[in-house]
């Protein structure tokens, strides 16, 4: 049995923020969502999603131009082996970016396929079908207007929500969220590697009354490990990171280096499941909490909760907080009271809408 073909279908999804949409690359910031449609000889599809946001265009080109010719006729049950030969090929092109954003789409769509063969959930076909839910916490915007930043996080909360991710890098975003929420709620700061480890450390040092939960991505370049574990040491608060890891080799040394507190692999960005694998056997190895990187709707979200399955206590889902015109899964990947339900059916449990595909496909 072979892949018979390998399809990007990039969809551009309306949405609101709860305050004014920000710019990236001199562009208003899109919702956009990159699937991957993976078809056996057999006629059996499977779904993965590509990472997506400004760099969807590139990681499309990567699928079409590269990946998908290098996997038509591939067998697509040897996974670890196909991805394997994908990433000693291409490794020349970078070993974190579109390229390997691409092959995260394809990994997921055969984890998939192969899912929906056996006839059971990812989660069953892991050995991990310990629950039927997650709690989720909500992934705010940057804002910046701090009564927006209020506003939304008392928003949340109303929906259920007992975690609060700001993307702020302020102190008084951080207060008036506190504020907002009162001191029952889980509150993080997701920073976006802005700072140099001194100005990392103080920040945290002022930040540190407001009870944070996590310190994420504080310092730039965010491979320096040894900066955050300076950080993790002397400015008093956990330390999260690791969405723009590379491989499980950049796990190792983070844990090696004592950088983090949580580890945050990124399905749709890492190499996929497969990659993923790895990511988890490590964090159950050394005793290191993983939290994973998912700000998204599509496939990738789905991954992510079957593999955040297979951990023994409950793991945390990053749940965008946006308001979507259009969902391709809709109720799949809806938060009720606070938690995410796991699918239940074959492979990742959904399939796309194929109405909503149609709508907003972008040509």
């Amino acid at each position: 049995m072979t892949i018979r073909s390998v399809t990007p279908i990039a969809l551009d999804l309306p949405f609101e923020v709860g305050g004014p949409k920000s710019q990236f690359a001199g562009r208003p910031r899109q919702m956009a969502m990159l699937l991957v449609r993976v078809e056996t000889e057999d006629g059996i599809v499977g779904w993965g999603e590509a990472f997506g946001y400004a760099v969807w265009p590139v990681t499309r080109v990567a699928i079409e131009k590269l990946i998908a010719p290098m996997a038509v006729g591939k067998s697509e049950d040897d996974i670890d082996g196909l991805m394997h030969d994908l990433q000693k090929k291409l490794h020349l092109l970078g070993r974190t970016g579109p390229v390997v954003y691409a092959m995260s789409g394809l990994d997921i769509a055969l984890w998939d396929i192969a899912g929906k063969k056996a006839n059971q959930s990812l989660s069953m076909l892991f050995g991990a079908s310990r629950r039927s839910s997650l709690p989720a916490y909500a992934s705010l915007v940057r804002y910046e207007d701090t009564k927006l930043v209020a506003r939304n996080a008392e928003l949340a909360v109303s929906r259920g929500f007992k975690a609060i991710k700001l993307h702020e890098v302020a102190v008084q975003q951080v207060k008036a969220a506190r504020e907002a929420i009162g001191a029952s709620i889980r509150l993080m700061m997701d920073t976006n590697c802005p700072w140099t480890v001194e100005e990392a450390i103080a920040v945290a040092k002022q930040v540190r009354p407001y009870d944070l939960m996590w310190f994420e991505e504080p310092v730039f370049p965010p491979e320096d490990f040894t900066g955050l574990a300076r950080v993790r040491r002397d400015g008093g608060i956990a330390v999260a990171a690791g969405e723009n890891a590379m491989s499980e080799m950049d796990f190792r040394a983070m844990i090696a280096a004592g950088a983090v507190d949580y580890m945050q692999p990124s399905v749709t960005k890492i190499g996929g499941i497969t990659e993923m694998m790895r990511i988890f056997r490590l964090a159950r190895e050394r005793n290191v909490k993983l939290v994973p990187h998912s700000p998204y709707f599509g496939p990738g979200l789905l991954a992510t909760l079957h593999m955040a399955n297979t951990v023994e206590r409950d793991t945390l889902i990053e749940y965008s907080f946006v308001e979507l015109g259009a969902s391709p899964l809709g109720e799949a990947v809806a938060v009720k009271d606070g938690r995410i339900a796991i699918p239940q059916g074959p492979g990742l449990g959904c399939d796309p809408d194929p109405k909503i595909v149609a709508r907003y496909k972008v040509d």
